[in-house]
């Protein structure tokens, strides 16, 4: 029996609400990753560096079930996870009830995605196949985005802008997550073991089942997602694509007479902890590169090709792509945003950090491929700096003034919300 008070209980019941609810914010998440990293790569560059790799390579694990993995491994594989069942769960909301249902509202965005794609992979594959061709295993680097990182800058300095922006870049970046998932399952998966992958995929089944009975049920869902991810794993696909696999199985209209749908129930039981915990870790363990007394040159064709795919290729692509579609299709941008609103958001799309340093990761073994350290800082540097050219260009639009007819076409913009209004 417990001592307190219902008074008591209702108030660490109210301070525990109002915590998930910081932590799941934009900004926190987007600070908490910063911090992470400013943390790793200061400790990887310091005296004791080799206490932070040792740390990293800790093994920790069930040998028998093939799980004996190191704290690293553990993050990118396990932690990792979590945040991609958000995503999972994020892209089945938006094709079933959000912006990605109509195909007139998500056309530029989808194709805004595409071109963010395709643009970086493209000027990484220039920069490094005449200078560096073994390096060209890491040209799906620069094509990823990080959503709440981008998210966190976009709160923080696009204040007074539309909040149709915020939707075009999260639609966009979710397309992106969504291409991304798909280029680590076919590009970075050696070697398939089929009956451990059919096995995955009837547990992700059995949780599609379990996760529309009643809500009583919830329990059961942790452990069933443990085993898919753990059968995933030992498949050789990626394992984090069992939690986008199960995210993606979550039903998006409410049900059982329920008001709220299940996607948005476990995106908000969920999120707290892939922003707080799962990101974080995740980039304090893969963004430790030591660049003062490290072996190899951190400056390298790979390294450029990504910086450039980043800051440059996402910008071009991004913009390139919304401008054919917006002038050679019926489609046209949302209501209140217009092409200058793109520039920092084209900007923010280069902002890869975590998906990109997984990539790396995926492309470099770590400790054995001199490429891995200056794949890693190249990252850093670009998704930096995309970030800052981002917030001015974000503070700038804001001081400009709007046309009642921003995205032309040739209806007056009744979407007048902002963001942080």
């Amino acid at each position: 029996m417990t001592d307190q008070t219902p008074d008591e209980l209702a108030g660490d019941a109210g301070r525990a609400n109002r915590l998930r609810r910081w932590a799941a914010l934009d900004t926190t998440s987007g600070a908490l990753l910063l911090v992470a990293a400013a943390i790793a790569v200061l400790w990887a560059n310091s005296p004791w560096r080799e206490a932070y790799d040792s740390l990293l390579d800790v093994e920790v694990g069930p040998e028998a079930l093939h799980l004996h993995l190191s704290l690293a491994h553990w993050a990118s594989d396990g932690l990792l996870a979590i945040f991609f069942f958000v995503v999972g769960v994020e892209l089945k909301h938006e094709f079933v009830a959000g912006s990605l249902r109509d195909l007139r509202l998500a056309g530029v965005p989808i194709a805004a995605a595409v071109g963010g794609m395709v643009t970086p992979a493209l000027c990484y594959v220039a920069v490094v196949a005449l200078g560096d061709p073994e390096g060209l295993r890491g040209w799906a680097i620069p094509t990823a985005t990080d959503i709440a990182f981008a998210l966190a800058v976009l709160a923080i300095f696009g204040r007074g802008l539309p909040l149709a922006l915020r939707t075009f870049l999260l639609t966009l970046a979710v397309v992106d997550d969504l291409l991304g998932i798909i280029v680590i399952a076919t590009f970075y998966t050696e070697e398939i073991d089929f009956v451990m992958l059919a096995a995955a995929l009837v547990t992700v089944a059995l949780f599609a089942v379990l996760v529309r009975q009643a809500w009583r049920w919830w329990p059961v869902l942790i452990p069933v997602a443990v085993v898919a991810w753990g059968l995933m794993h030992a498949s050789g696909v990626h394992a984090t694509v069992a939690g986008v696999l199960l995210g993606f199985v979550v039903p998006a209209v409410a049900i059982r007479g329920e008001e709220q749908p299940r996607t948005e129930r476990l995106d908000d039981a969920v999120r707290p902890y892939s922003a707080a915990l799962a990101l974080p870790v995740f980039a304090f363990a893969a963004a430790g590169v030591t660049v003062v007394g490290g072996d190899g040159s951190i400056v390298q064709p790979v390294s450029i090709g990504i910086v450039v795919g980043l800051v440059v290729g996402k910008l071009v692509g991004v913009l390139g792509s919304t401008w054919l579609m917006t002038t050679f299709t019926p489609l046209r941008l949302p209501d209140s945003i217009g092409l200058r609103d793109l520039l920092p958001v084209g900007l923010l799309t280069g902002v890869g950090f975590t998906v990109a340093l997984l990539i790396a990761e995926l492309s470099f073994e770590a400790g054995s491929d001199d490429h891995a350290a200056a794949a890693k800082a190249a990252i850093l540097v670009g998704s930096v700096v995309s970030a800052i050219l981002a917030a001015i260009l974000l503070r700038w639009d804001a001081r400009q003034a709007r046309d009642p007819d921003m995205n032309r076409d040739n209806v007056p913009d009744i979407d007048k919300d902002v963001i942080g209004g």
